[in-house]
């Protein structure tokens, strides 16, 4: 299964790729959800993990263009969780949210592959 992970902090990027990539998923990755979109596009990721702010599109922006007949599931991430929330997250088009900072990676992991089930 493929994951494309899009957010603009590199430590987010590298703990969620690794959790991903222990577990023999296939893994991209962008720093900004312009280049997020892009591959979106080119690989057809079965999950996309977008962060809420980043530069050039934000999460909501991204999850906007990618469509209504997207294929695979999107988890939105902010580390601003009191304005984003499962059902704002849900009303952008996102299947589930997670606030950042995580408290435990692999707690994550847990969730996308319930999500991916």
């Amino acid at each position: 299964m493929k994951v494309l992970i899009v957010d603009d902090e590199a430590l987010v990027r590298r703990s969620l790729s690794r959790a991903f990539l222990s577990q023999g998923y296939e893994v991209a990755e962008a720093a900004d959800g312009t280049k997020g979109l892009e591959m979106w596009r080119s690989l057809a990721p079965d999950l996309v993990f977008l962060d809420v702010l980043m530069p050039g599109l934000s999460g909501p922006e991204v999850i906007r263009e990618m469509g209504s007949d997207r294929v695979g599931k999107v988890i939105l991430m902010s580390a601003f969780a009191g304005e984003h929330n499962i059902e704002t997250a849900q009303q952008i088009g996102a299947d589930l949210f997670i606030p950042k900072p995580f408290d435990d990676i692999f707690d994550v992991l847990k969730m996308a592959e319930e999500l991916l089930a």
